[in-house]
């Protein structure tokens, strides 16, 4: 089986910088973190509302990473025109709603499939992979093998939240998925909700090659490096 790759979502270190308008915590710093313990990509979403991470932030990691990039990004022309000029490694088409706390679902590919489509075809030219973020509905893995991508992530947002009584469904559901997507040529990848309480079970569905985790992880820094801050502070102080 080949190696599972860890795609690290880094936004949140900039929702923190964003509370205070400030410039600390540094994205940069986190996604050099991340590359030096493990991350094999670096993931991070521009939002149209740049409610996170801006235009700075993109052409700084980017620039600064050995890694690949994966920007997140809304099929809209502002967004796509900045991401033909960074040239990550690979973008992720997401839905977005402004009123979202965070995403919310799948893309409709299977009703966009013309304008997903265009914007393919615009990113292949340029020689950036494309992954659409997508439920694991078979006719959006279908439309999304129309649409010209060569990949999917499946959005796990579901089985993350389900009782423990609903999750075994949901995983199933998910495993259905990742089986129709490869046989019909589909890389496949997944993310959203993931943490370390459920993310074995995915991690061990055979054609899964890829997940995208953030929430969780920057979650379990903050408690994790909360006692090096506060004895670093107190060191500084005397």
């Amino acid at each position: 089986m080949p190696k599972l790759l860890l795609g690290v979502n880094i936004d949140h270190i900039a929702t923190i910088r964003e509370a205070r308008k400030g410039i600390e915590p540094d994205p940069l710093a986190a996604a050099l973190i991340a590359e030096r313990f493990g991350a094999d990509l670096i993931t991070i979403h521009l939002r149209e509302d740049r409610r996170h991470i801006n235009d700075d932030d993109v052409y700084k990691i980017k620039k600064a990473i050995s890694i690949p990039l994966n920007l997140e990004m809304a099929p809209v022309d502002e967004i796509v025109k900045i991401a033909l000029d960074v040239k990550p490694y690979k973008v992720t088409l997401v839905p977005e709603r402004r009123e979202e706390v965070t995403t919310e679902g799948g893309l409709d590919v299977r009703t966009h499939l013309k304008a997903i489509s265009t914007v393919n075809r615009q990113f292949k030219k340029a020689g950036i992979i494309v992954s659409l973020f997508i439920e694991a509905d078979m006719d959006q893995i279908l439309a999304s093998k129309e649409s010209g991508a060569e990949c999917i992530e499946i959005h796990t947002g579901s089985y993350s939240n389900a009782s423990s009584a609903s999750q075994k469904k949901e995983l199933e559901r998910i495993k259905k998925a990742v089986k129709y997507a490869n046989e019909i040529g589909l890389i496949v990848h997944a993310g959203h909700g993931l943490n370390n309480d459920n993310v074995k079970a995915i991690a061990e569905i055979e054609g899964v090659e890829e997940l995208n985790i953030g929430h969780s992880i920057i979650s379990d820094a903050v408690l994790r490096g909360l006692g090096d801050a506060i004895r670093s502070m107190k060191e500084n102080m005397v």
